[in-house]
This record gives C-alpha cells, structure tokens and sequence, in this order.
C-alpha cells in the first residue's frame, strides 16, 4: 500500500463530495474509501431486517440513537439498493466509523439469513483510490507518436465494433485528434480551474478513447462521463448510472470500464449487484481494470470475472511494466486478474490540441519505489514535485505545459488496450459476438508474463513499443 498517496488522495476526493462524509477502510487500513453512517441493503424485506436489526442493537454503536436509524433514499429503484443511515454522519474524522462496522457486525448472522450478504458499506468507486492512475500524466516530445501505435485498418461504420467508455467526460478538443473523430459521448465538465489550471483526472477518457481507437480503429467509441467528479462516485450511485448509461446507448458490444473499488470481500458489490446480474444476460463483454492497489484483494467489478456465472461475461486486466515481461509495481494481482496489457507509460490523446493547457502536478515522486520494486517505475521517475505532498512544506510544485498527446500509466489504461485487441479481434475474423471473441483471443495467445512469481497470460497489440525500465544513470 501506499499510505502517504492514499491519503492525499483521500483529502481531494473529499473536497470534491463536500457533503458527503467519508472514511477510510477498513479501520483506517488504507484500502478503500465510504461514505460514513450510512449502510447499503437490498430493497424491501432484507432492507426491513437490515433497519430492524440495527435498530435493536443500537445502543452497542458509538454515538447511534433510535433516531439515527431511518432509510435515507427511495426504497425502490433501478439498482435494487435501499441506504440506511446509521450514525451521524458528522461525528468523528475519516479513521474508520464505529457506527458502520458495528451495524455490519449486527448483521453478519440475523435471524432468518438466506447465506448471502444483506448489508454493506457504501463504497467510494473511482480512478483515484490509492495510485490509481499509476501516476499523473506526463508530457511528450513533440511529433511524438501514439504507444501503441496505430494498427492498419479504417473505420467501417457498417462493421465497426460498439465499445462504450465509462469515465470522464471527452475534452472539448478531443476531435483535433485524428483517431477520434468517429468519437462521440459527454463533454468533460470543468476542465480547468479558475486559474486555468487543468484539473486532475480530466482526460482520463479522453486518453482511454485514444488507446481503444489507436489498437482497433474499426470501433464505434462512446464516452459517458459518469466518474467527472474527481473519478469517483458512490457505490449506491454507481450501479443507477451503469443502467443510464446503457439505457442512452444500448448495450454495447464491449463496455470498458476504468475504475473500481475493494471492499475487503469476494462476492461483489451489493450496489452493482443487480446490474452485473443483468449484464450476464446480455452479450455484452465488461473489460474492467484490476485497480493499483499492488495488492492481490478483489477489486470490484473487474474481480466478477472470478465468480461462478461471469466467466465470459467478464475480463479483468491488470498492467504490465514498460518492458512487457513483468507486471507494474502498482498493479493488483492474483487468480482474479484474468490477462494483463501493457499499462506504464502508454502514449495517447489527452488535450491542448488547439491551444497548450497548464497543468501543476498534485502528488509528488519517491526516492524508492513504494511498492519496494527496484527498476524505473512510476512511483520514482520522471521526477516531479507535487501540491498536495508538499502542503505546509518548502517544495515548489511543478508545472508542465500539455499539446495534445501524453504519457500516462495504470491498469485504466490497460484496460482499454485489452478493449482494442478484443475488437480488432472480432474485425479481424468477422466474429460478432464479443465473448466469444475473448474466448478465442485468450485461447490463441502464447504470450505470457510474470507477475509476483506466476506465470500469466498477456495481451500485446503488435503496435505496442516496450520503453525502458532501467533508472537512468543520472538523476536531478
């Protein structure tokens, strides 16, 4: 883990929810993020027993009265979940809430359980938590070219693969882009600040977009800015938007998603629960990242691709380093993450296409890799000074200027390379259906990888130019 970034993290993501409490898990471990007294449970007779429960037991809670306990959100919708306030939600910091984990106590064996979860916390899911990106986007020479580079074919309108983008929004010059032309989808909100200081995370879709087209040009690509608020969203929120997203557009032939969270379990998400349900219906194919934890607990949705009945529903990925042979010092790991692609220092479209944006970089480098890898990882190089580390220090932030294209790394982007290679795939063999397409990418494949001493499969586009992992001799 990464405490110092997670923390830094933590503080932006709750500026960005000013009213929405959070606190870190579990008891301020540093693993996740939630939104403080409030619990998750399914519609009607379990959300019942959840409030009842918890109603008999409050006087064990810190803080918790009779009042407390009361249903915060409508008891029906689209998601199937049901909020339950549990606690004053002002009491207390971020460490951790005794009123929630008291509650999920109260509930681990109540009378009349039917052997599956009736309650969880609500979950912050995002691009953020922990490293995730890998790092913050760094800029390249000028006339340099997309990693990877783009693959031989066009845009067939009649034949182009759908892939639908959950993320942030597209950047108001994302069509200067040549490769994103055929793009279309939500605008980033607020790109810059008051300052006309480009915001952190914005791009990320923009930046997903271009890696997808880049590895399968014949693909229809939609961009729904669902996660424009600092990359993260609620838990109870998530799965409504999932629907909304798919309800606009339909369900697509590969939905990429770049963004997540853990919960310190195996069986899920209660708030995504029904849409996964309904996703393992459909014929869509979920490509969902394995997060930058560096750690090998689940990471929600991308680990469904681990349990009974999500199979070919689901392809977790995690990233490889810049040479291709092992994986990311940042990247999650375990049976659960199905493939890995490259994911450091990848080359695409961000912004300042027509005119060059600022941009002061948030998080400082390490002198050592956090995660105690000794090659030339993120964490350490290329060198940089950060805000948000050097809040009440002497350190000067750093400032670069953005012209189009970058340099950016994490299993978000990954991800949307195992997208392109499943889509260039179904182009390639005239397959239609996307899972099978998966299935018959990952049967072929011979190359693979090692990642913490296993041996894994990988997805490498053909375009793809491994870049060095050794620290360079001197450093400033």
């Amino acid at each position: 883990m990464a405490p110092q970034r997670f923390r830094e993290q933590y503080d932006q993501i709750q500026r960005s929810m000013p009213d929405v409490p959070l606190a870190i898990g579990p008891d301020d471990a540093g693993e996740f993020l939630y939104e403080k007294g409030v619990v998750l449970a399914r519609d009607g007779e379990e959300a019942r027993l959840v409030e009842d429960t918890v109603r008999q037991h409050f006087t064990t809670f810190a803080g918790l009265t009779a009042d407390h306990v009361r249903r915060t959100s409508p008891e029906t919708n689209r998601s199937g979940i049901t909020r339950i306030r549990v606690a004053d939600p002002g009491q207390g910091d971020g460490s951790g809430d005794p009123a929630v984990a008291g509650a999920l106590r109260a509930l681990r064996e109540p009378e009349g359980r039917t052997g599956r979860r009736l309650v969880s916390r609500n979950h912050v899911v995002s691009i953020a938590v922990n490293a995730c990106p890998g790092d913050e986007p760094v800029p390249v020479e000028a006339g340099a070219q997309p990693n990877p580079a783009v693959a031989d074919g066009a845009h067939t309108p009649d034949s182009a693969v759908g892939v639908l983008v959950i993320d942030t929004g597209l950047m108001n010059d994302y069509r200067s882009y040549p490769l994103l032309t055929h793009t279309r989808g939500d605008a980033q909100v607020e790109e810059c600040g008051e300052d006309g200081i480009l915001r952190q995370y914005c791009g990320h879709g923009t930046f997903i977009a271009g890696l997808v087209a880049a590895v399968a040009p014949n693909t229809d690509i939609t961009v729904r800015g669902t996660l424009n608020d600092a990359g993260a969203i609620l838990e109870s929120e998530f799965g409504e938007k999932l629907f909304e997203a798919v309800d606009q557009d339909g369900w697509p032939d590969i939905l990429s998603l770049s963004a997540g969270t853990s919960n310190g379990r195996t069986d899920g998400l209660l708030g995504v629960d029904a849409f996964m349900r309904e996703l393992r219906q459909q014929r869509t194919l979920l490509v969902a990242c394995a997060g930058n934890n560096s750690s090998a607990s689940p990471f929600w949705p991308a680990a469904y691709a681990d349990l009974p009945g999500f199979e070919n529903a689901v392809l977790s990925i995690g990233a490889l380093r810049g040479d291709g042979e092992f994986g990311a010092c940042f990247s999650n790991h375990g049976a659960w993450v199905k493939a890995y692609a490259p994911g450091e220092r990848l080359t695409s479209a961000l912004t300042g296409f027509d005119t060059p944006v600022p941009y002061v970089y948030q998080h400082s480098t390490y002198d050592a890799c956090r995660y105690g890898f000794g090659y030339a990882c993120t964490c350490r190089h290329p060198r940089h000074t950060g805000v948000l580390s050097e809040e009440g220090g002497s350190g000067k932030p750093d400032q670069v200027m953005f012209e189009g294209l970058a340099q950016w790394s994490g299993t978000s982007f990954a991800t949307p390379v195992a997208v392109g290679m499943v889509a260039a795939h179904m182009t390639a063999r005239a397959e239609t259906d996307p899972r099978a397409a998966r299935q018959q990418l990952m049967d072929a494949n011979s190359e693979l990888a090692e990642v913490r001493g296993a041996t894994v499969p990988v997805l490498i586009p053909a375009t793809w130019r491994p870049t060095p992992v050794a620290l360079p001799s001197t450093r400033t």
